[in-house]
């Protein structure tokens, strides 16, 4: 599955037409039981609500949101301490104007000298570490599978085939339906951009608004009012990002015609990617070497950690962009995934140097089908339960139950017994208070997913100073990330597991009947409906306000 690919709704819309105290070893209390009944939002949001939503509050705005801002109401005069956020992803633009000043910064290590000046083995290490160099391609876990010969295990060799069989054949069979939706995105960017042009010449202006438009009647212009009022009903706020969001679709139908071309092909079986890396990508002690190491920073069409970095702790109240969850955080950029799944080695090593090098919480938006090399990933998962450190992990976007497929990584071998509990793992809910507070493709599973949070049309940081909304459960790990680092920046003295819980008993219970994720279809259009509290363990969102309280209650024993 690789990074967790951000789900772009307009283009979808488009398409559908422990402890160090006394404290460590205190019970979690459970949650309040209390369940909130409000009547849905009606009409739509605001810009205002569609860019801060996540940390808007379900009693006071209707909007099912972290109570963020009320969060820190009540931590208002409190002390904190900084908390450093290893986010173990992709580049991440750490010189972005929201980020530039929550940078992790290696004060052991002097830039550029070519020396490991603090010996942890990785030479001028001054903002993370980028394990893939110079590699921004990489195979899919399943086709790295099918080109190593000295695969050993049967069983699995038999079971990735069988599912590289079903691939080629929903390529073949997706074709026709791809080339239709690109004659017909074509035709719309066109009428799309003939409509953008009389517009201008109408109004004699470039900046014309939704509302001049919708409130026009002019029979000449007809035709490209309603072809507009369609493009406003799936939520694009003007001809020009329609004209954007088209040109993406477009491009990701092409994307998604070679992919497919290749894979019937075998062409994507015939290229090592890993070359360029320069390492033995199934040997966890050879380590990529230094050169690129450093930086961690993005290319500028490689957006995805940048968007979780600016979630969890983007700089508030700077007038600039986004405000973070998270007031008094460092972001550690931990470059470990390319575009393509991730190798085992390099998420181990990466959530290893994230604990080593001072993380208390590490962010983990990725996953795949497949993991060869597991055991060197539940190895680090264990080390950073021993040193005390949180893993805060996506579900995934296929709309499955984990409980019976299998995603990786995980905490739990078996899909019941968990290896250590330090790994709070993430479901992807909409800001619809509603059957449709779940998103269509999260990820659910009342044994493997433990809460629900923020991760449809998140508003965050993406590289070279701009923002955009992005969905997937991606994006709900580093919406839990950042509470949980204002948990741990304010309470020190919680544990990991402790924290884990904090977020897990003291969310929001939701008591409502929605659509099961990925239970629609063409024969089911309304998809099944169960119960939310089925879905995870706890059956809750995360809630910083209620998490803080807790926190100060298990600390300071308040009522």
């Amino acid at each position: 599955m690789r990074v967790l690919k951000p789900v772009f709704y307009s283009a979808m819309a488009i398409t559908t037409l422990v402890g160090c105290s006394s404290v460590s070893k205190m019970a979690v209390p459970s949650g309040v039981n209390t369940v909130i009944t409000i009547p849905a939002k009606k009409g739509p949001l605001t810009t205002f609500q569609k860019d801060n939503w996540q940390h808007l509050d379900l009693a006071t705005d209707s909007i099912p949101g972290m109570s963020v801002d009320k969060a820190y109401t009540f931590l208002k005069g409190k002390k904190n301490i900084e908390v450093i956020v290893g986010v173990v992803d992709s580049g991440t633009d750490l010189k972005h104007e929201d980020l530039t000043d929550v940078a992790w910064v290696n004060k052991k290590e002097i830039a550029g000298n070519g020396i490991d000046d603090d010996k942890n083995g990785y030479v001028d290490d001054i903002n993370g570490w980028n394990f893939l160099g110079k590699s921004y391609k990489e195979h899919l876990e399943y086709e790295r599978i099918l080109m190593k010969p000295s695969i050993t295990d049967t069983e699995t060799l038999a079971e990735v085939k069988k599912y590289y069989q079903k691939k080629i054949d929903a390529a073949k069979k997706a074709k026709e339906n791809l080339l239709n939706n690109k004659t017909r995105y074509e035709q719309m960017l066109q009428t799309t951009k003939i409509a953008d042009e009389k517009f201008i010449k109408h109004f004699n202006k470039n900046n014309y608004t939704k509302e001049e438009v919708l409130a026009l009647n002019n029979n000449d212009l007809k035709k490209y009012i309603e072809f507009s009022k369609q493009l406003f009903s799936y939520g694009l706020p003007n001809l020009k990002v329609a004209k954007k969001e088209l040109k993406t679709a477009i491009k990701s139908v092409i994307n998604n015609l070679e992919r497919n071309k290749k894979l019937v092909n075998g062409d994507n079986l015939k290229t090592d990617y890993r070359t360029i890396v320069g390492d033995n990508a199934y040997d966890i002690n050879d380590k990529p070497g230094s050169g690129d190491g450093n930086t961690g920073h993005s290319k500028k069409d490689e957006a995805h950690g940048s968007h979780v970095s600016g979630i969890i702790g983007a700089t508030r109240n700077n007038s600039k962009g986004m405000n973070g969850v998270a007031n008094n955080v460092k972001i550690m950029a931990v470059r470990s995934v390319s575009d393509g799944d991730e190798y085992d080695k390099d998420v181990a090593l990466g959530i290893r140097y994230a604990v080593d090098n001072g993380a208390k919480v590490i962010n983990t938006s990725f996953g795949k089908a497949f993991s060869p090399n597991k055991e060197w990933v539940y190895d680090a998962l264990k080390y950073a339960a021993k040193k005390d450190v949180l893993i805060v992990n996506a579900a995934g976007n296929d709309g499955k139950n984990i409980d019976i497929e299998k995603t990786f990584p995980n905490d739990a071998p078996d899909l019941v017994n968990e290896i250590s509990d330090n790994v709070l793992t993430l479901g992807a809910m909409s800001a619809n208070y509603d059957e449709n507070l779940p998103a269509s493709f999260s990820n659910y599973g009342k044994i493997n997913v433990d809460v629900f949070a923020p991760g449809v049309q998140v508003h965050s940081t993406t590289p070279d100073n701009e923002y955009q909304k992005l969905s997937g459960t991606s994006m709900a790990a580093p919406s839990a990330a950042g509470v949980a680092a204002l948990v741990r920046s304010y309470y020190p003295q919680l544990s990991a597991s402790q924290v884990k819980h904090i977020l897990m008993n003291s969310g929001t219970k939701i008591d409502l009947m929605v659509t099961k994720p990925g239970s629609k279809s063409r024969t089911n259009p309304k998809g099944e409906l169960v119960p939310f509290s089925s879905l995870s363990v706890s059956g809750r969102v995360v809630n910083a306000y209620n998490a803080v309280k807790m926190a100060d209650r298990m600390v300071n024993g308040r009522k």
